[in-house]
C-alpha cells in the first residue's frame, strides 16, 4: 500500500492535474537521489521500471546517471532494490537482432553510458557472491546483456577486476539450475576470442565445475543445460593450446570419454561394450550433446600430436574410430569422429586393431542388430569407402548426401593412414603378389568390377571410391606405382592363359614410333575429345587434360613420343583442345570443391521446366565428382599444361625458365632409376646368398657376404630416397620462381613500366584464350 501511495504521489502533478510522461520521468529522477529514504528509491525505481518499456529514451535521458548510483550504491545493501535497478537497466540496454534500427541505437548507447568506466562492471562481478536468487539471476541478464552489446569492454574490466574469476566459478557450483544455466550462458560469451580469460577461469576450477554440471545432468542423455555445459568446455579448449595441454594433464578426460560409454582404459585386444556401440538415438537432443561430447575428444586427441605411445591420445583416436566404424551412432556423428582424427594416423594399428561391426536387421526400424564376425580395422575402413554404411543395406541405389560424407570421411582417414610410403608399398605389394588361392582383396575387386547395363549406382559408386582409395596409395611413392604395373586382376589370368591381353582397339600394338596409327591414329572419331556433349563437358575436358600432361611431361624415350602425341593433336586442333580445358575450369562442380569439399549437392532443375512447385525430397542426395588432391594438381599445373598443347614436341619445356630444370630433373630420374636397378640387384643378389646360408654345410663367408650386400642396399635406399627429396625441393623452388616472376611482372605493368615482349607472352596468351 505505501508503494502505491508513493507511486500515486510521484505521479500527480500539482492541484492533482495529470503530467505527461517526460514530467514524471523527471520527477522520479529527483527521487533517485541518495539524499531520499531508501524506500523512496527502491518506490522511484520499482517506477521508473514499469515506465522503460514505453519510455526509453525518456528513462534513459533523465534517469540512467541516477540508476547507475542506486546500483553502486544500494543494491549491496537491499536486495529489492538491486533487483529493480538490474531489470530497469537491462531494458534500457537491450539491443535485440529484431528490434528497429533506432531501438538497437538507443541500447547501445546506454550500454555505453553504462560501461564509461569500469565501476558498474566490477561491481556487478562483486554482487555475484551474494546468493539472493533473484538478485544473482537479474545480474547474470544484465551481463548477458552488456557482453552482447560490448563484449570486448566487458571482457578487459573483467581481466582488471578482483573478483572476477572467483564469482564466476562461485556461481557454476549453484543448485539452482536456472541461476546455473544463466552462468554458463554468461561464461560462454565472456570467454570468447580472450584466451587469457580462458585461462584465468580454467586455473580457477571451471573445468571441475562444468563437468560436474555435466554427469549431474546425466551426460549425452541430459538436457539443455548439459549441452552447454559441454559447450562451455569446448569454448575453453579450442584454440587454446595451454588450456588444452592443462586438460590432458588432469584427471578429467576418462571422464569424458565416460560420458560417452566408452572405457577409458580398454585393453586394446578387447571390443568395447555392446552397451557403447549400440545405443537409442530416439531423442534429438541426445544427437546433440553427443556431437559436441565427440568433437571435445577430438580436440584433444588432435591436440595430443597423434602421439599413439601416449595411452590417452591412443584411447581418445580409438574411441573416434570405433565410433565411425562399428557403432550405430547417427551418421552424421560418425562423419564428425571421422574427420576430427588427428592427421598423422600411420603409427595407429589399423591393421591389426580387431573391430566387431554391427549391421541392422532388415524391416526392424533399428530395434535389432546383427554382430558380425571381427574383422581388422583397415578392412571395415575400406568396405565403408567403397559400400557405404551398413554395406549398403539401408541405403541401396540412393546416394543420399548424408551417407556419402561419411564415405568420403573414410577416404580422408584411409589417404591419413598410407601418407606413410612403407603402409602404402606394403598395401600394394598384397595386391600385386596376393597368397596361392587367395581372394582378391576388396579393393582390387572394387576396381575390376564388371558394369551391368543399364549402371547401377552402388556399383558405379563404389569403383569411384576405389579409384581414389588406390590413387591415394601410388601418389606419394614411386615404388608403390612401380608394384602398381604388375598388379593382375583375377579376371585377367584367363586372357593371358590364352596367350593375349585386353587391348584397345584404337591402339595398334608394334607400330613404329612416330606413326599416326600408334595411338588412336585410325579410329579419332572414337575418342571421347570429339564426342561433345553440351549437357556435360567434364568428360572430354578431363580427357583433353590428360592427353595435355602426356605431352607436356612425358620427354622419356619410347614407344610413344611426345611427336606420337603432337601427331594427334594436331590432328583434334589445339585450340579446340584448349577450350575443352577452360570449360572445365569454369564448372562450377569443380570450382565448388575444396580440401573439405568433396560432396556436392545435386543442382535441382530450371524452373521453366519443373511441371509445378519443386518438392522437398525425404532425403537430400549428393554426388561426387572429384577429390581435393586432382584438383589442386589440375591447378597447379593447368597454366602450364595449356601452353604446353601449343609447344613444339622438341621443345625442352613450355614453362618460360624450366629448360635447365627439366635438364636436371631428367637427370636426377636417371640416377634414381640407375640406383632402382642396383637396389633390385642387390636385393637378388641377398635373397640367393641367403638362402645359401640358409645350407647346413655353407661356411660363415656366405653370412658375412650376406650382411654387407644387405648394408649395401639399405645405403643405395637411402641415397634413393635423398635425391627423391632433392628433387621434390627442385621442382617447389621452381613453381615459387614462377609464381615470384608473374608478380613481379604484373607490379611493372602496374608501374607503367616496360615489359619485354617475352616476358609479356605468358599474361597475353592467357588472357587471349
Amino acid at each position: 500500500m505505501e508503494f502505491i501511495n508513493q507511486t500515486y504521489f510521484a505521479l500527480r502533478g500539482p492541484q492533482g492535474a495529470p503530467q505527461s510522461a517526460p514530467e514524471t520521468i523527471a520527477r522520479l529522477a529527483d527521487r533517485l537521489s541518495p539524499s531520499t529514504l531508501l524506500a523512496d528509491r527502491r518506490a522511484a525505481v520499482l517506477s521508473l521500471k514499469g515506465l522503460s518499456r514505453d519510455h526509453r529514451a525518456d528513462v534513459g535521458k533523465f534517469t540512467l546517471s541516477g540508476l547507475i548510483d542506486v546500483l553502486l550504491n544500494d543494491a549491496e545493501i537491499d536486495a529489492d532494490i538491486g533487483k529493480a535497478v538490474l531489470e530497469t537497466l537491462n531494458v534500457l540496454c537491450e539491443a535485440d537482432d529484431t528490434a528497429s534500427p533506432h531501438a538497437r541505437e538507443l541500447g547501445f548507447r546506454h550500454t555505453d553510458q553504462v560501461l564509461k568506466d569500469e565501476k558498474v562492471a566490477h561491481k556487478l562481478f562483486a554482487l555475484l557472491a551474494d546468493h539472493s536468487f533473484y538478485l544473482r539471476v537479474s545480474i547474470l541478464q544484465f551481463l548477458s546483456t552488456l557482453l552482447q552489446n560490448r563484449r570486448q569492454v566487458v571482457q578487459g574490466y573483467f581481466l582488471k577486476a578482483p573478483v572476477g574469476p572467483t564469482s564466476f566459478v562461485a556461481v557454476l557450483e549453484e543448485k539452482r539450475e536456472i541461476i546455473r544455466h544463466e552462468a554458463i550462458f554468461v561464461i560462454q560469451s565472456l570467454i570468447s576470442q580472450s584466451p587469457e580469460i580462458q585461462k584465468i577461469l580454467a586455473f580457477e576450477g571451471a573445468f571441475e565445475r562444468l563437468f560436474t554440471i555435466v554427469t549431474s545432468e546425466g551426460g549425452i542423455e541430459g538436457g539443455v543445460v548439459a549441452h552447454d555445459a559441454l559447450a562451455c568446455i569446448d569454448g575453453l579448449l579450442r584454440y587454446n593450446q595451454s588450456n588444452q595441454s592443462y586438460m590432458r594433464n588432469s584427471p578429467l578426460p576418462p571422464i569424458l570419454l565416460s560420458i560417452l560409454g566408452f572405457p577409458p582404459a580398454l585393453p586394446h585386444d578387447q571390443s568395447p561394450p555392446q552397451g557403447f556401440a549400440l545405443q537409442l538415438w530416439d531423442v534429438p537432443q541426445k544427437r546433440t550433446n553427443t556431437a559436441m561430447a565427440v568433437g571435445i575428444v577430438g580436440l584433444l586427441a588432435r591436440s595430443g600430436g597423434g602421439n599413439m605411445a601416449d595411452p590417452l591420445a591412443f584411447a581418445f583416436s580409438r574411441c573416434l574410430i570405433e565410433i565411425g566404424l562399428a557403432s550405430n551412432f547417427p551418421t552424421s556423428i560418425k562423419t564428425q569422429a571421422l574427420r576430427i582424427l588427428p592427421s598423422n594416423l600411420s603409427s595407429f594399428p589399423f591393421g591389426q586393431m580387431m573391430m566387431t561391426p554391427y549391421v541392422p536387421v532388415p524391416e526392424t526400424n533399428g530395434e535389432e542388430w546383427d554382430r558380425l564376425e571381427p574383422a581388422s580395422a583397415l578392412d571395415i575402413l575400406v568396405e565403408l569407402t567403397l559400400h557405404g554404411e551398413y554395406n549398403g543395406i539401408l541405403e541401396g541405389e540412393r546416394r543420399t548426401k548424408e551417407v556419402l560424407e561419411l564415405r568420403a570421411a573414410a577416404l580422408g582417414v584411409f589417404q591419413n593412414f598410407v601418407q606413410r610410403e612403407e603402409i602404402a608399398e606394403a598395401i600394394v605389394q598384397g595386391m600385386a603378389s596376393p597368397p596361392e588361392s587367395a581372394p582378391a582383396t576388396p579393393l582390387l575387386d572394387a576396381l575390376t568390377a564388371a558394369h551391368t547395363t543399364p549402371l547401377r549406382i552402388s556399383t558405379v559408386t563404389a569403383t569411384h571410391m576405389a579409384c581414389l582409395l588406390f590413387s591415394h596409395l601410388l601418389r606419394a611413392s614411386t615404388h608403390a606405382k612401380t608394384l602398381a604395373r604388375s598388379i593382375v586382376p583375377p579376371s585377367a589370368f584367363s586372357a593371358r592363359a590364352g596367350g593375349s591381353f585386353f587391348v584397345p582397339a584404337d591402339v595398334a600394338v608394334g607400330g613404329p614410333a612416330g606413326d599416326e596409327t600408334v595411338l588412336g591414329g585410325g579410329c579419332i572419331g572414337d575418342q571421347p575429345i570429339n564426342q561433345m556433349s553440351e549437357t556435360d563437358t567434364l568428360v572430354p575436358a578431363l580427357c583433353v587434360f590428360l592427353l595435355g600432361v602426356c605431352y607436356e611431361f612425358n620427354r622419356e624415350p619410347g614407344e610413344i613420343t611426345r611427336s606420337t602425341i603432337h601427331s594427334i593433336l594436331t590432328r583434334l586442333g589445339v585450340d579446340m583442345l584448349v577450350g575443352r580445358v577452360i570449360r572445365l575450369r569454369e564448372d562450377d562442380r569443380f570450382k565448388a570443391i575444396g580440401p573439405d569439399t568433396l560432396v556436392l549437392t545435386p543442382p535441382s532443375a530450371p524452373s521453366h521446366l519443373q511441371a509445378g512447385p519443386a518438392a522437398k525430397p525425404e532425403v537430400e542426395e549428393g554426388e561426387m565428382w572429384f577429390d581435393w588432391a586432382f584438383v589442386d594438381f589440375w591447378k597447379s599445373n593447368y597454366y602450364t599444361v595449356q601452353k604446353g598443347l601449343h609447344a613444339d614436341p622438341n621443345s625442352l619445356s613450355s614453362s618460360p625458365g624450366m629448360g635447365e630444370t627439366a635438364m636436371l630433373v631428367a637427370s636426377l630420374k636417371d640416377v634414381i632409376r640407375n640406383q632402382a636397378k642396383e637396389i633390385d640387384t642387390l636385393r637378388a643378389q641377398l635373397q640367393e646368398l641367403t638362402a645359401e646360408a640358409q645350407k647346413p654345410d655353407e661356411s660363415e663367408a656366405l653370412r658375412a657376404e650376406a650382411a654387407r650386400l644387405a648394408e649395401e642396399a639399405r645405403a643405395a635406399e637411402e641415397k634413393q630416397r635423398e635425391v627423391e627429396k632433392e628433387q621434390e625441393d627442385l621442382l617447389v623452388l621452381l613453381d615459387e620462381l614462377n609464381s615470384k616472376r608473374r608478380r613481379d611482372k604484373q607490379r611493372m605493368r602496374e608501374a607503367a613500366m616496360e615489359v619485354s615482349e617475352d616476358e609479356g607472352d605468358d599474361e597475353e596468351e592467357e588472357e587471349e584464350e
